[in-house]
């Protein structure tokens, strides 16, 4: 579904004004959802993903504005269609928006261009990184107004991945008073939509129903705000989140009647990324129906599209629900694979805490665990979680060690039970590692030992690249050159 846009008339606007306002526009639209719309609003400017804006001839400051515009555009729209490589293009398009408001001595713009940078790397499932740079950007932007807003509601998304709810909800109650006095009902919207989401995963981590009681109430008024601003979009994830929450109360029914809608939405936006979201939810739903078929087969839909989409974060989560309604069905072979491959998936975006209940599924899932698996995946499961401040993985932990203790008699290095855990190659396995190190080797040969050019030969990313290589070709270390570390940020 295309929202109507609003009509441009720009001819008797300067080549700057015009660029400007083209800007505003569709970052407005963007706002809505609608991203084709916000990119047809960019006119000449910019023909679309993958493509460089048209800044000849225009101020340095408006150049900056519309790198920013378009970078923040190329993100959203490359989350949405599931464009390969969209996040690193999106960032190098706003890391350039930054030298030129560093020229101009812009603080505050250079501060918002790095919440958006930080975005990017949520997307891409690198927690700290976002973490990092939007403390440090929230340190330079001016104490109240929408842009601080916008940076603590992306702060707080991070910390709800990472699933640190507490700190979220201080973050959320600390700054009330600023999200009160907003006029933005988008930006509002999402305040009470973040909040009940971190309301909602508190009640089921401790098991208390006036958690979830105030969810609904945040989520009737993130609802409200999203009408207000006219944001179909954002009102289907509303509806994704209210069925979640009514099966998390056992009102089954009622959660997959807001779920279909969701779905429907999302279908008709083609937001893939969503509607996967949207089946990982439904998954779970048949899962405490007992319907196991179905909820293997959605979660399975899922997982193929976040694995399209680059999602690893989300494609971690879903491969533990497939996994689960497989070792519910009987199936655990099967499921043991899903189960490792979600560990797998979450370590190499160091996502400990979704490996760690990848781990810990496992464990609690498959009854017929080898003795030393069983205790690999308490051992990395306890070591991933050591920081979960949720009550209830607490006492999972506490069920899955009784399992474990009289399984094995001595424990396992951290580094052997790592390995134990992931999954183990099969002769087809076995002759495709070999092809891939011999491509590996000779692009890092064609290279001449950059990493970084021989990911671009591969087609592929640094990141990928670099896991590979210390996961799968320890030998190949030697070929690369030696890694620089970065050192840490100075306050400007």
């Amino acid at each position: 579904m295309k929202i109507a846009s609003p009509k441009l008339h720009t001819a008797h606007l300067t080549a700057n004004d015009e660029a400007l306002r083209r800007c505003q526009y569709a970052l407005e639209q963007k706002d809505k959802g609608d991203y084709e719309g916000a990119r047809d609003l960019m006119g000449r400017l910019w023909r679309g993903v993958g493509e460089a804006p048209d800044i000849e001839g225009l101020h340095p400051s408006v150049a900056a504005e519309v790198l920013m515009c378009v970078g923040i555009l190329t993100g959203w729209i490359g989350s949405t269609n599931q464009i390969k490589e969209a996040q690193e293009i999106a960032k190098n398009l706003i890391s350039e928006s930054i030298t030129y408001f560093e020229s101009a001595g812009d603080v505050t713009q250079i501060a918002a261009a790095r919440t958006e940078i930080a975005y990017c790397y949520w997307r891409d499932g690198e927690l700290n990184e976002a973490r990092i740079m939007l403390r440090e950007a929230l340190q330079k932007l001016p104490p109240a107004g929408h842009t601080r807003a916008r940076a603590l509601l992306k702060l707080t998304t991070v910390e709800c991945s990472a699933a640190r709810y507490h700190e979220a909800l201080e973050l959320l109650n600390h700054n009330a008073a600023l999200f009160q006095k907003l006029t933005n009902h988008t930006t509002k919207g999402g305040y009470h939509s973040e909040l009940a989401i971190i309301l909602r995963n508190l009640g089921t981590a401790e098991k208390k129903n006036e958690y979830f009681q105030r969810a609904i109430t945040e989520y009737q008024e993130a609802d409200r705000q999203f009408k207000l601003a006219r944001n179909p979009v954002f009102r289907a994830d509303v509806k994704n989140n209210v069925g979640f929450l009514l099966y998390k109360l056992s009102r089954f029914k009622e959660a997959h009647k807001y779920l279909d809608e969701a779905r429907r939405l999302s279908v008709s936006f083609k937001d893939r990324a969503r509607t996967a979201q949207y089946d990982e939810s439904s998954a779970q739903v048949f899962l405490a129906e007992g319907k196991l078929n179905e909820a293997e087969a959605v979660a399975r839909r899922a997982v193929k599209a976040f694995k399209k989409g680059g999602q690893n974060c989300m494609m971690a989560e879903a491969l533990i629900t497939q996994g689960i309604a497989l070792a519910r069905s009987g199936r655990g072979e099967r499921a043991q694979l899903i189960f490792q491959e979600a560990i797998e998936t979450a370590l190499r975006i160091d996502a400990l805490n979704i490996a760690g209940l990848a781990a810990l599924t496992m464990i609690e899932e498959i009854d017929h665990l080898s003795a030393a698996t069983l205790q690999a995946a308490y051992q990395q499961a306890r070591e991933w979680l050591s920081t979960s401040q949720s009550q209830e993985v607490k006492l999972r932990l506490g069920d899955a060690a009784g399992k474990v203790a009289a399984s094995v008699p001595e424990e396992l290095s951290s580094e052997e039970a790592t390995e134990m855990l992931l999954t183990r190659p099969s002769a087809l396995q076995e002759r495709k590692l070999t092809y891939e190190r011999a491509m590996i080797k000779q692009a890092l040969g064609q290279a001449n030992g950059s990493v970084t050019h021989a990911a671009s030969l591969l087609g592929m990313t640094y990141q990928g690249l670099c896991y590979i290589i210390e996961t799968r070709h320890k030998d190949l270390l030697k070929e690369r050159t030696p890694i620089r570390r970065r050192r840490p940020r100075k306050n400007q």
